[in-house]
């Protein structure tokens, strides 16, 4: 499906499938969806129903699920997203498993994640958006040279939104396949 695969120096990242529901789902917990906009779905039946509607756009590359995998041993580490990709200014979001929190895999994927984004489509610019008291992943955007473009409101939180520029540099490497 859809022949992605991003490499970093610890991870590889490739687009949701079926086979990667099981062990997407054992990653999520309330700690990890206490700053995400949703909340956890409370059944592998429920979560199916959700990643049933992201197949379609991730065939066309429109909104991108894309899961983290450790390189060394396979293990899922997350989900990376990738959402609006066509629009010029596609979003990027990201959830980590909670026992991987603190040794910078966020930041290296969303780097990863931006570089393969900047070389294979036109991005004018990535849309970060982040609960406010998250500092964590605040200083995801900003490693990447992102600047406060604005404010949301949700129901769970207020957002910073982070405008990150495109980024192209070999390392960490992106690979393309088509």
């Amino acid at each position: 499906m859809s022949g992605i695969t991003i490499l970093s120096a610890r991870t590889v990242t490739r687009p949701f499938t079926p086979g990667d529901a099981d062990e997407v789902f054992s990653c999520m917990s309330p700690e990890i969806t206490r700053f995400m906009s949703w909340e956890p779905p409370a059944s592998l039946a429920e979560f199916e129903r959700i990643w049933r509607d992201w197949l379609p756009s991730i065939e066309d590359r429109s909104n991108l699920h894309l899961v983290a995998r450790a390189r060394d041993d396979g293990r899922c580490l997350g989900v990376v997203g990738l959402h609006g990709l066509p629009s010029g200014k596609p979003e990027l979001g990201i959830w980590l498993r909670q026992d991987v929190h603190g040794r910078g895999l966020g930041r290296e994927l969303i780097g990863s994640v931006a570089v393969w984004a900047s070389e294979n489509a036109i991005v004018e610019y990535f849309e970060y958006p982040v609960a406010e008291q998250n500092v964590a992943s605040r200083r995801i955007a900003e490693a990447h040279g992102g600047r406060i473009a604005g404010y949301r409101s949700g129901s769970k939180y207020r957002s910073v939104v982070y405008v990150i520029p495109p980024i192209h540099r070999s390392a960490p490497q992106a690979l393309r396949a088509e």
